[in-house]
């Protein structure tokens, strides 16, 4: 123990000024990012609008890779988790010296994927923290190596246990992260109403427009307001369970995952994909000045 908190402080001592920021920044930015999402209770969650999964069906149509990240949907409970804990590692490695030059590539590299999911299309590009935060990494990366012509990322007995120290160190902080995102999260169970039943008022949603919201158990799901009334879908697909978006431009509710297609102006009927049933309606009315779960 003596020998690492020796490796540390030495680490930083012997480190410039300007590095010596990079590195804090860099370190305490990603524990930070690892914590907000463990602390947030919708993170894991399929309706919130910071939701993984909500996350991962964006990119799946603004990203370059959507193919990629349509993959992911189904899984996005276990990608959430991986995001965290890797998070958290980068961050409490950056801080304590371990694995210097690796972990400053894989922050690097996971820049790059912030980059090209979330901020691919912000401009001017100087607008999106992620390309700022790829070259503060590649950097900090190309300031470890120096002069080296290899890196050597073997790994003797020692450093193996400070490895899995950081690893037992960023599962731990993910647990109690979650542990107080459960004392703060939110009872009420729709978005953007005033109660239970309430869901938006008709001032607020004028004929041709939809809605999007939660349902009393959690159901992420829909509301369309035409001149002959409103409808309601559950935006679960019928065929694997990922979140069903509806797009503008075709008029159709589409599933990220594997393409199913669904008509909400005539029941939801399947119009195309893997599909077998119809999307599940939900009952809702007008009343009064709002629009309502029955």
């Amino acid at each position: 123990m003596r020998t690492q908190i020796r490796a540390v402080t030495s680490s930083w001592r012997n480190q410039t000024l300007a590095v010596r920021v990079i590195r804090l920044w860099l370190g305490v930015t990603w524990i930070y990012g690892g914590w907000d999402k463990a602390t947030d209770p919708g993170f894991l969650g399929k309706t919130s609008s910071t939701s993984i999964s909500k996350q991962l069906t964006g990119y799946s149509t603004s990203s370059p890779l959507g193919f990629l990240f349509r993959h992911m949907i189904e899984r996005s409970t276990a990608i959430g988790i991986m995001v965290m804990v890797l998070e958290f590692a980068i961050g409490i490695a950056t801080l304590l010296w371990i694995a210097p030059t690796t972990t400053a590539f894989v922050g690097f590299m996971m820049s790059v994927g912030l980059w090209i999911a979330v901020t691919w299309h912000v401009k001017p590009y100087f607008l999106g923290s992620d390309t700022a935060y790829a070259v503060l990494w590649l950097a900090y990366f190309l300031t470890l190596v120096g002069k080296r012509r290899k890196i050597d990322i073997s790994l003797d007995r020692r450093g193996a246990i400070r490895l899995a120290g950081v690893g037992i160190a960023s599962i731990a902080a993910m647990f109690l992260g979650r542990g107080l995102a459960k004392t703060v999260a939110p009872t009420s169970t729709t978005t953007g109403a005033k109660s239970a039943k309430q869901l938006i008022k008709l001032a607020d949603f004028p004929v041709g427009n939809n809605y999007e919201f939660a349902t009393a158990d959690g159901q992420p799901a829909i509301v369309f307001r035409t001149k002959n009334g409103v409808f309601a879908y559950s935006q679960i697909c019928t065929h694997q369970g990922c979140t069903v978006p509806y797009s503008t431009a075709d008029k159709a509710l589409i599933c990220p995952c594997h393409g199913a297609t669904f008509d909400p102006f005539n029941g939801a009927k399947v119009l195309a994909g893997p599909a077998n049933t119809p999307l599940s309606s939900i009952k809702v009315a007008i009343s009064g000045a709002w629009v309502v779960l029955v």
